[in-house]
């Protein structure tokens, strides 16, 4: 060894580098495939130590973990023939990494397909709705379709997708005023409609109210003139009957009342003797 030290040093150096690209380990967030010669081995590698062959195999390695896909926004176009803004996201994994590097190769070529996947599926089933569904009502729904579909599209390239959501929804900015315009015709004209069935309402309350009170009124003066006319009934059968018991008494009763208004305070009557106002009453 010692008469060759540059040999033995080379040795040694080639030993390492052996040994070093002999085996490799995998991360618990990850899973692994080697590829011989360019081609990939049927064998998916989990978290641990592991051995390949030198220089001939290489390994590849794929992130495990659940990974975020942040969308561009996007416009369609929902049933109403409304233009939306779509703002979404979609969370997947690597669930078959061998089938993934043969279709896919990276992460950043399954963004892009899944890009294309989401946009497309989104726009279909935003297509099928009115622009109020999509916003409120039926958005869970539309979201657990799209997720399906999304899912099943990916499988057959080595990935699962967990979920597909929508941020947010916003109208284009050239749509946003014309739209604004028609929710405030919209409301006016409710505003007006609503002032009108109260303005009727109004005045029926009032037509019946006036109805009644005549009704009332009506009634009233039809009682009041039946017992005014008892009232002169009773008096007429009290006067016949106390004439009939003293005729004197009544025509002497009946005198006075004559005198008593024919003279007022300081008036002034001219009577002939033969006036029956002079006679002496018995």
């Amino acid at each position: 060894m010692s008469k060759h030290p540059v040999l033995a040093s080379f040795l040694v150096i080639v030993a390492v580098a052996l040994l070093s690209q002999s085996y490799f380990t995998v991360h618990q967030t990850q899973k692994a495939i080697i590829l011989q010669l360019g081609e990939p081995l049927t064998e998916v590698y989990g978290p641990g130590f592991h051995f390949k062959i030198p220089f001939i195999q290489k390994v590849i390695y794929f992130d495990a973990r659940v990974l975020n896909y942040e969308a561009r926004s996007r416009e369609a176009f929902t049933v109403d023939k409304k233009a939306i803004v779509l703002d979404n996201y979609a969370r997947w994994k690597i669930i078959n990494p061998l089938q993934f590097y043969r279709t896919m190769r990276t992460i950043p070529g399954a963004q892009a397909r899944l890009d294309d996947v989401v946009y497309s599926q989104l726009r279909a089933l935003v297509g099928a709705y009115t622009l109020t569904q999509v916003v409120s009502s039926h958005r869970s729904e539309i979201m657990k379709e799209v997720t399906d579909k999304v899912s099943a599209l990916m499988k057959p390239f080595g990935v699962e997708v967990l979920d597909v959501r929508i941020k947010r929804t916003d109208l284009p900015p050239e749509n946003q005023r014309a739209i604004f315009e028609r929710m405030r015709a919209e409301r006016e004209r409710q505003a007006k409609q609503y002032r009108s069935e109260g303005e009727e309402e109004s005045t029926r309350i009032r037509s019946d109210a006036d109805r009644q009170k005549a009704l009332i009124l009506a009634d009233a003066a039809k009682n009041a003139q039946v017992e005014r006319g008892r009232g002169d009934a009773a008096a007429a059968s009290a006067y016949s009957e106390a004439y009939g018991k003293s005729p004197d008494f009544y025509a002497f009763q009946r005198w006075l009342e004559a005198m008593g208004k024919s003279f007022r305070e300081n008036s002034k009557m001219v009577l002939s003797n033969d006036s029956p106002l002079l006679k002496e009453q018995k």
